[in-house]
């Protein structure tokens, strides 16, 4: 028997590598909170073993994310799927600075 939660949330992840030149910095951690805080989803994003929320800048800058960087983003809630793909194409569009 699967386990699911009382409220059927899906839960998703994804590895992706960080694109832009210069890696995760205020900028880029802004448009990711922004974009995260659009969905009902629990996202986190982990590097290395360290996991942190989606939603918090200072988590984000604390994982070092640079240029070449691999990270898995995990969303668990009823828009996880949406949530993976929308922050996919922000990171693939290198956080639309180059």
């Amino acid at each position: 028997m699967s386990q699911t939660s009382p409220n059927n949330d899906a839960s998703a992840n994804r590895t992706l590598t960080i694109k832009n030149k210069h890696g995760m910095h205020a900028r880029p951690a802004a448009l990711l909170i922004k974009l995260a805080g659009q969905f009902k989803s629990d996202i986190t994003i982990e590097k290395d073993g360290t996991k942190v929320s989606a939603c918090s800048i200072m988590g984000l800058l604390t994982l070092e994310l640079y240029h070449g960087s691999e990270i898995i983003i995990c969303a668990q809630g009823p828009d996880a799927n949406e949530a993976l793909d929308a922050i996919a194409d922000l990171i693939n569009r290198k956080f639309d600075e180059e």
